[in-house]
Parts: C-alpha cells; sequence; structure tokens
C-alpha cells in the first residue's frame, strides 16, 4: 500500500473538481513566508508525512502573518512526526468552518466491493464515529458510484437537504479517483462547510495498490524501497526474509513482551545494498533496538552481513542478528569483525531484542 502525502492528495482531488485550500509546498522556512505572504491571511503550515492524527503529534501549525508561518516551517522542519522525518510542508490558508463533514470511498473486504461512507461528524478518526451516524452503500463494481446512491446516501448521513448535491458531486469526484488510481481508500477528513456556504476538503487521503501503481502509476512509487513494509507502532524494529518468518517473528517478539515497530520483508536474493536500505528505513521510525531474522536460502548470509556492516556509521540503533544458512559461517565471521556476535537461535535473538527494547 503506498500512502500519498497530503499534496499529492489534494492534486488528485482538485483535478477532477474538489475545492481545496489556496496553498503551495514549502521546504524551506523562507519559502512558507513567501507563502503565507501571497495567501495573505491566517495560515495552516502542515507536515508533509504518510502518517495519519499529525494534528495530535504536533505535526500542523497555525500562523497569523508570514513571519509565524516561517517561525512554523522551521519547527517542523527537519522533525519527525509519529517517526516520519518531516522534508516539506503545505502551507495552505486557515479555512473558517462552519461544520465538518466525513465522505470516503474505501474497499469492503467482507463484501469485496467499494463502500461509500458519509457522515456529518467529520474531522476525527472514523474509528470514533457511532456506527448509527456513518452513512454506507456498497457500490457495484462495474457500475461504480451513480448520482443517486450518493445523494441518498447523504441524506441518510443527515447532510442538509440544501447541500445533498453538492456532497453527491464530491463523492462522485472520489470514486474518479479511486477508480482511476486503483485505491483501497480515497477520503476527505474533514470535508468543511465553510462559512461563506463553501464545501473545501481541508484533509484529504489517498492510499493506493502498490502492485497496480508499480504498473499503471509510477510516478508514486518510490523506487529505492522495493520491500514490502508496514508500520505497526512498536519500539521492535523487524527485519526478515520472506513474509512467513517475518510474521513468525513479530509474533514471538509479541509473546515475549516487546512491542514490533513494523513489518518488513526483504524476500529472496536481498543483496547488500537492499539490506542497508532496509535497516535505514526501520532507524527512521525511532526504534530502539532493530532484529534482524534471516534465514537463509536464495539469501547469501555473508551478502547480508556485509550490507549490515556497510550502515553502522549511519545509525545509532543497537542491531541484533539472527543469521542462519547459506554461507552462514563467513556471515558470521563478517559481523564478528566488527563487533556484532550473530545468534543461531530465533529465540534467543528475540529475548535479546526485547531486553533492549525496555
Amino acid at each position: 500500500m503506498i500512502r500519498l502525502l497530503e499534496h499529492e492528495a489534494k492534486k488528485l482531488l482538485a483535478e477532477k473538481g474538489i475545492e481545496v485550500p489556496d496553498g503551495d509546498l514549502a521546504r524551506t522556512p523562507e519559502e512558507a513566508a513567501r507563502i503565507a505572504e501571497r495567501i495573505d491571511g491566517p495560515v495552516a503550515v502542515k507536515a508533509q508525512v504518510p502518517v495519519g492524527a499529525r494534528g495530535k503529534a504536533g505535526g500542523i501549525l497555525f500562523a497569523d502573518d508570514p513571519e509565524e508561518a516561517r517561525e512554523a516551517a522551521e519547527r517542523l522542519l527537519g522533525s519527525k512526526v509519529r517517526g516520519e522525518v518531516v522534508e516539506c510542508v503545505l502551507v495552505e490558508e486557515k479555512v473558517d468552518i462552519e461544520e465538518e463533514w466525513y465522505v470516503s470511498i474505501t474497499v469492503d473486504r467482507g463484501e469485496r466491493a467499494p463502500v461509500l461512507l458519509i457522515s456529518r461528524e467529520g474531522g476525527v478518526d472514523i474509528e470514533e464515529v457511532p456506527d448509527e451516524k456513518i452513512a454506507r452503500t456498497h457500490l457495484d463494481p462495474i457500475l461504480g458510484l451513480r448520482g443517486f446512491e450518493a445523494r441518498r446516501t447523504a441524506l441518510e448521513a443527515g447532510i442538509p437537504r440544501r447541500y445533498a448535491r453538492e456532497v453527491e458531486e464530491v463523492a462522485l469526484a472520489l470514486y474518479d479517483v479511486f477508480d482511476e488510481y486503483d485505491a483501497h481508500l480515497v477520503e476527505i477528513n474533514p470535508l468543511v462547510l465553510t462559512k461563506d456556504d463553501e464545501l473545501v476538503a481541508v484533509d484529504a487521503v489517498v492510499n493506493l495498490d502498490e502492485d497496480a501503481a508499480r504498473i499503471r502509476h509510477p510516478e508514486f512509487v518510490d523506487e529505492g524501497e522495493d520491500f514490502p513494509f508496514v508500520k505497526l507502532g512498536g519500539n521492535v524494529g523487524i527485519i526478515a526474509n520472506g513474509a512467513g518468518l517475518t510474521m513468525a517473528t513479530i509474533d514471538l517478539v509479541r509473546d515475549l513482551g516487546g512491542e514490533p515497530a513494523n513489518f518488513l520483508d526483504v524476500g529472496g536474493g536481498a543483496d547488500p545494498a537492499l539490506i542497508k536500505r532496509a535497516i535505514l528505513k526501520v532507524a527512521s521510525l525511532d526504534v530502539d533496538v532493530i532484529l534482524l531474522n534471516i534465514f537463509g536460502g536464495i539469501t547469501r548470509c555473508d551478502e547480508v552481513a556485509k550490507g549490515i556492516v556497510s550502515v553502522l556509521d549511519e545509525i545509532d540503533v543497537p542491531l541484533v542478528v539472527r543469521l542462519v544458512g547459506t554461507n552462514e559461517e563467513e556471515g558470521q565471521r563478517i559481523l564478528r569483525e566488527h563487533g556484532i556476535e550473530a545468534f543461531t537461535d530465533l529465540e534467543e535473538a528475540v529475548k535479546k531484542a526485547v531486553e533492549l527494547s525496555g
């Protein structure tokens, strides 16, 4: 799954006719100040990282003038929000809010069909909204979303009738993005009714299917990250080879009292460069320890070891390595020369990693 940054998601929505706040991307505090000066009014300065709940994590700041926007950008750029380094910020006009609504299209795996969700309780995580306050309509994958379905769902959600047609147009545009870009989720939260009686998408999330994107939308694929990766929120970084072995490692970490930070499968035949990228990726999560569990078949232990030692000067996170299989002795020798004693027993390695995680 590929989660687009907010500014990327809003660009797709704007191309389909959905109103978004006036704003632009800044990579320096000076750029942020210039954008705020152009907007000429209060602005929001928003960290562009692929995670949710940025506001709760301090990733969204407000500014009344260009100097405050510069200071806000200076605070955010280079900082970490939920483990992700902020490399750019979106500076956009602060919207005068009357009401906040929620609109999304996602995949209901149980029903094996897309589903339109609309709620009048926007501005919070949808999981926090009582079920009875969310209107749902499952969609025919062949026919897609039809206007009357969108309008009916809006009314069922309690959207005032005078805005039902506008919400219908927003939902149809969302479905166009969902369908065209092979998305798992297209969400506006909140869709704001302004005091000027306009509907504006203040925040947007677009999650793409990674396999489809590699073929049909390569502009959204980071080719430097060619491994399956999922954040889990704990503090024990996980790297293994093979989906089954990675899941087993995660389960054992939990069984022994640890909190896995992620799922990362380097697959078969991983070379030193891939191992290095994987370690740097996990280290960026602010973990307390990184556990590598490599069972070499196609993957050669000496190649894995070379990747590990190549990154030691770039991280300050302790590594716990379990390394067995093809060229095992050579791989362990390379690690020993750099002060790392590799485990052969997985449970012993996991116990050590959990111990280091505090």
